[in-house]
Order: C-alpha cells, then sequence, then structure tokens
C-alpha cells in the first residue's frame, strides 16, 4: 500500500482506519462559516492520497463547544476507538482545536502514544513517540486552553460592565422576551403562549418525565 513516502506512515498505520475530527464551536459557526465545514471534510481526500482505504469522519460534535468535552460525543467515541488500537491517524484542520481543557487535550495525547496513532493538521503529521512532536502538540494545547481562558475573561468581563450599566441581558426560558424598555414580558406570539399552556397542562395528565419528553 503505497503512503507517497512520508517517513512516520507505517504500514501498521495504514492497515487501521483514519478519522477525520470535525468540529465547530457553535451553531451560527455551523450555519454561517461554510468554507470550514468544507475544508474539514475535504481532509478524507488528504487522507486517501496518504494511502489510507478506510476513513471514518466523526462530526457528532458540530455545534458543541470543546470547552463541555463531557457532552462531545464524538470526541469521546474518537478516544473509545483510539483506545482499541484501531486508529492509526485523526485528521484535524487544527490539532489544537481537538480539545480546549488541558484534561482531555492530556488523555488523547497519552493515548494517541501509547497505542502509535498519528495526529494531522494542514500539512504537518505528528507521531507523539517523537519527543520533538510532543513538545509541539504541547505547545499547541497549552496555548490553544490559555486562548479559550482569555475569550472567557473577555466575556465576563464584557457582562460585568454591562451590570454595572444596568443592560446586562441574558438569555430569557422559552416564552418570555425582552419589551422595548428592556423589562422581561411574556412573547405577544400567540401560538408560542399556547404551546407553552398545552405543555403545562399535558405534565399534569402524564406519570413521569419521560412520559412527558416521549410525548
Amino acid at each position: 500500500m503505497q503512503n507517497n513516502h512520508h517517513p512516520k506512515i507505517t504500514p501498521a498505520h495504514l492497515d487501521r482506519k483514519a478519522i477525520v475530527y470535525i468540529r465547530q464551536s457553535s451553531e451560527r459557526q455551523v450555519q454561517e462559516h461554510l468554507e470550514s465545514g468544507r475544508l474539514q471534510y475535504a481532509l478524507r481526500d488528504r487522507a486517501a492520497e496518504l494511502g489510507w482505504r478506510e476513513i471514518e469522519s466523526i462530526d457528532e460534535d458540530l455545534g458543541v463547544s470543546a470547552s463541555l468535552a463531557s457532552v462531545r460525543a464524538g470526541f469521546d467515541r474518537m478516544i473509545a476507538t483510539v483506545a482499541r488500537a484501531q486508529v492509526g491517524i485523526i485528521f484535524s484542520l487544527d490539532a489544537s482545536r481537538l480539545s480546549r481543557t488541558d484534561k482531555d487535550w492530556c488523555r488523547l495525547l497519552e493515548l494517541c502514544g501509547i497505542f502509535d496513532t498519528l495526529i494531522a493538521d494542514g500539512q504537518t503529521i505528528y507521531d507523539l513517540k517523537l519527543p520533538d512532536d510532543q513538545l509541539l502538540l504541547g505547545i499547541k494545547g497549552a496555548l490553544s486552553v490559555m486562548e479559550s481562558n482569555m475569550i472567557r475573561m473577555r466575556m465576563a468581563r464584557g457582562a460585568q460592565e454591562k451590570a454595572k450599566r444596568g443592560e446586562l441581558q441574558k438569555v430569557l426560558p422559552a416564552g418570555y422576551v425582552y419589551d422595548g424598555s428592556g423589562k422581561v414580558v411574556r412573547d405577544p406570539d400567540r401560538r408560542i403562549q399556547e404551546c407553552i399552556e398545552l405543555v403545562f397542562r399535558k405534565s399534569g395528565e402524564t406519570p413521569s418525565v419521560r412520559q412527558m419528553y416521549l410525548w
């Protein structure tokens, strides 16, 4: 099997699957940044060019923030597949965005080192058995976590300043909106009011939350 003579790719890597991990941080990014999605899915072509025949795209985490790793089903499935020694390489448009938490980033790198799984982003392939590649990915991960923390700090600071001015508006529960003066009022849309009233009426008829959810 050909691998375009890349020195870090071995027949053992090619005998396992390639995973293309696709993620964007929010639903808005998914809807508006279409080119990013296209470029990420196109990584399948690069995997094929490098010699992989079995290629799996994992895109369950589209619209899910990497800082909320506990709810990232795709990331968890990828980690489990690596731990079963079934993955030869993981492709990501930017490897540092595979995770925005130290814990999950370190777990991913550790497992890739143990089970000889390569990581690729852009035009670079990293082998976690090589100290230089470990260092590069460690630096990328640290910078990514720092960037995420800085963004959260700026957002929190901005919210505090708005609160001081009495201008802070948070997301309201379904059925409520802000009026022109910034006061919280019931949504004037009659259809929304009727739907919410129906849900409350129905909740009194069902014996459990699960049955209510299924309804």
